[in-house]
């Protein structure tokens, strides 16, 4: 018992170390986490120390995001580490945390293996890619002695190989990964906030508000959204922000429609009428009380909202209509590779093959969210 009190007493002043105060009060799965990340984050910081300070010294932005993400990332989980133990020992969640909707979905997704390793997978990537200018060693548009250099096979030097210029594969393969994995997600986000608001604004106020908005939606869908697509990126020289604003702008109407469907059944139920009966404004009732309540399957087509967005931006790319060469993208990189696949077959197989990991991964993760998020187990597991 002595033993047990004293490692509790010990708990807040181990975990300056992040995750060391959860492992001491058998927290062993987050503490877990929290140390492996901060160990590696250390690890990068004292390994690439002198790039780092060159990428401070550096006007190139995303050299700044890179060490800003790694410095605040480790701050972040040290604070929530340290805030995380003291709740812990003041009396953790309380007696009715573990019951909440939230934390029963939370525990049936952890019990999805496939579910869990996507986010690993996923999680991984976006690190990698954010801290691309720290991790790599080579330049991704560097071409030195390029009849040496080119269709160079992997190996410790490089990894992936090289390409046809002598360009490293590896470090290319993380700098389209920005470009892939930033235009999948911020298409994403547009197309879900549009989508969810458009969808709940005429749903709540119903009527010719209703009809006028519907129709539009009518009139989006009409249009083949890919042919859209590809007038748009032929008229115009495509880039991140182009490819984003374009697939987030074709891709709305399907949440408008659900989200729609979902807050007529719910404006009626007694907690919309009751928040109008307090006096609560039009704007107030969607926001905090019926957006929320339909917000589970948003979150599972969102998962797959990004796979289908990386999908049509390496589509774009591999027709030459997206991201054009010297900027990587995985697409353009599959697209490169396409006529040296005899001689050399890893400059399409690693950016393809990341390509496919992270569509299969977004995919796992929409299935572990959907079985996790369903309504009827949820309640039966609540009640």
């Amino acid at each position: 018992m002595a033993r047990s009190e004293s490692r509790v007493r010990l708990a807040p002043w181990l975990a300056i170390v992040p995750g060391v105060g959860h492992l001491a009060l058998a927290r062993r799965v987050k503490g877990a986490h929290l140390l492996a990340y901060a160990a590696g984050a250390v690890a990068l910081m004292i390994w690439r120390s002198e790039r780092i300070a060159e990428a401070l010294g550096s006007r190139a932005i995303d050299e700044w995001l890179a060490v800003v993400f790694l410095i605040g990332s480790l701050l972040a989980v040290a604070s929530y580490s340290l805030w995380d133990v003291r709740r812990l020992l003041e009396g953790g969640d309380g007696p009715l945390a573990g019951k909440s909707p939230w934390r029963v979905a939370s525990r049936r997704f952890r019990v999805n293996i496939l579910a869990v390793g996507s986010v690993y997978v996923i999680f991984l990537l976006y690190v990698l890619a954010i801290l691309a200018p720290l991790i790599t060693l080579q330049d991704p548009s560097t071409m030195e002695n390029v009849l040496e250099t080119r269709y160079l096979s992997p190996s410790l030097a490089h990894p992936f190989g090289t390409d046809e210029f002598g360009r490293d594969l590896f470090s290319r393969a993380l700098y389209g990964a920005r470009v892939s994995l930033s235009i999948g997600l911020l298409a994403m986000l547009l197309s879900k906030v549009i989508g969810t608001s458009y969808g709940a604004i005429a749903a709540y106020f119903g009527g010719i508000v209703d009809s006028v908005l519907m129709r539009l939606v009518d009139v989006v869908i009409a249009f083949p959204t890919f042919y859209l697509m590809l007038m748009l990126v032929g008229v115009f020289e495509a880039n991140i922000v182009l490819l984003v604003l374009i697939l987030g702008l074709t891709s709305w109407p399907g949440t408008a429609r659900y989200i729609r469907g979902e807050i007529l059944s719910l404006r009626e139920q007694e907690f919309a009428e009751s928040a109008r009966a307090i006096g609560l404004p039009p704007r107030l009732v969607i926001v905090r009380h019926l957006i929320p309540s339909a917000l589970s399957p948003v979150l599972v087509s969102a998962a797959l909202s990004v796979a289908g967005m990386i999908g049509a931006e390496a589509s774009l790319s591999f027709l030459g209509l997206g991201i054009r060469p010297p900027t990587p993208s995985w697409g353009n990189m599959v697209s490169g590779g396409q006529d040296a696949l005899l001689v050399a077959w890893w400059v399409a197989f690693f950016p393809g093959a990341l390509l496919a990991l992270t569509l299969v991964s977004f995919s796992l993760l929409a299935d572990g969210l959907r079985d996790a998020l369903d309504p009827k187990t949820l309640m039966r597991r609540f009640v």
